[in-house]
């Protein structure tokens, strides 16, 4: 069904080529190997300091060298940021997209702080009420300023309504708060807003999702993310997102695929074993309505205390290990 994701917490605020080569010569042109591929532009920011890459240090201060060096399988790659609801996210937001802004990247973010969030499971919490969201979500979207930034908006919150694990009688808040939400993000120049619709393993006929998400403002947004912290794999993802684009009118969307290498263990979605990453990052879809490939959960940190993982949102060193051991 869903899987919770997580209020990064105290750690986001610590953490917040060109090959030149000679053309050949005519005579050669017959036997010279094809070109090779050029290798994509780096699109979104890299942390420096994330808890993948102060890990990878570690691990080389240990002798770990081989474990260190799977791991920036990890490190190397953007992922998005999750600003703690708890508290103030501006001095988070403003350091990562101050960084991107230094190297022309855009920040990738994650917004989770919408009341009665998680209906009460591993990631239950959010923000006290609706005031108090609109005015977090305001500090949020100051902060990023004029910067670039990608911003995934509101993991389950939509597809909590349709599956009833939200009480009904929040509902019709809950669309106003996501819908007023999109309009503030969207105020700075050159924010992308992606709000989440869940997965195809848990609300399985996408037509479910068309309503709530246009009260819930998606045509303000520049489009949906699927597949946020869940493992199914791409081809079934593009083909829900295609299906569902095309019932709101072609709107663009998002997936991630941080974990998704492996497909999803069937029954289990917190901390399922035996997992490992997906494709990279990267715009170079190859469908014109799919914007990217994006990890969107942070590869290595838990979605809660289950199969022995700590609380969700917190690093585990073993997990991220593993993951990236499997991936190709």
């Amino acid at each position: 069904m869903s899987r919770p994701a997580h209020a990064l917490l105290a750690l986001v605020l610590l953490s917040l080529t060109a090959a030149c080569s000679s053309s050949p010569a005519p005579e050669e042109a017959s036997v010279a190997a094809p070109p090779k591929k050029r290798a994509p532009t780096r699109t979104f920011w890299v942390d420096p300091d994330s808890n993948a890459a102060r890990q990878v240090q570690l691990w080389k201060r240990e002798g770990r060298n081989s474990d260190a060096e799977l791991l920036r399988r990890i490190a190397d790659q953007p992922v998005a940021l999750w600003p703690a609801g708890e508290i103030d996210p501006g001095p988070a937001v403003s350091a990562a997209t101050s960084a991107a802004a230094r190297e022309d990247r855009t920040a990738l973010f994650v917004a989770y702080d919408i009341p009665h969030r998680d209906c009460g499971q591993h990631s239950a919490g959010g923000a006290a009420d609706g005031a108090a969201y609109l005015a977090w979500i305001g500090r949020f979207a100051s902060a990023i300023g004029d910067a670039k930034a990608l911003v995934v908006l509101e993991p389950d919150a939509v597809a909590h309504i349709v599956d009833g694990c939200t009480p009904g009688e929040y509902h019709g808040e809950r669309e106003e708060l996501l819908a007023s939400a999109i309009t503030r993000l969207k105020r700075q120049p050159h924010t992308k807003v992606y709000l989440d619709a869940g997965n195809p393993s848990w609300i399985r006929e996408p037509w479910k999702l068309v309503e709530p998400l246009k009260r819930s403002g998606v045509d303000a947004a520049d489009g949906f993310a699927l597949n946020v912290s869940n493992f199914q794999p791409d081809d079934a993802v593009k083909r829900y997102g295609l299906d569902l684009s095309a019932q709101l009118g072609g709107k663009h969307f998002v997936v991630d695929t941080s974990r998704n290498g492996n497909g999803p263990l069937p029954g289990v979605w917190c901390n399922p074993p035996g997992r490992a990453l997906g494709t990279r990052p990267t715009t170079e879809t190859g469908e014109p309505a799919l914007d990217a490939y994006l990890w969107i959960k942070r590869p290595g940190e838990s979605d809660g205390t289950c199969g022995g993982g700590p609380d969700a949102g917190q690093w585990w060193p073993a997990y991220a290990l593993e993951l990236a051991r499997n991936s190709k």
